[in-house]
């Protein structure tokens, strides 16, 4: 079984938090350096997953605020 890098772990968490309304429409997600003490793991694959995320429509950064949840996230639609 293919070992999975730590962005995609990172970024398959944060969607299922979203999905499971941990993270709901507009919510601030934790700061990088949170993320990267919880995750035990350099910034580097937490932003890595973040820009993952953010490809995916699914959060969006807003520079020296913070990243949120979009709006527009329906996962029960």
């Amino acid at each position: 079984m293919p070992r999975i890098s730590d962005r995609q772990r990172i970024a398959q968490d944060i969607r299922d938090k979203i999905a499971s309304g941990v993270y709901g429409p507009g919510a601030k997600l934790p700061s990088m350096r949170e993320m990267s003490a919880h995750y035990g793991v350099s910034a580097e694959p937490v932003r890595s997953a973040l820009l993952i995320l953010q490809a995916e429509g699914l959060v969006e950064g807003h520079q020296g605020k913070g990243v949120y949840v979009t709006e527009s996230e329906s996962t029960t639609d």
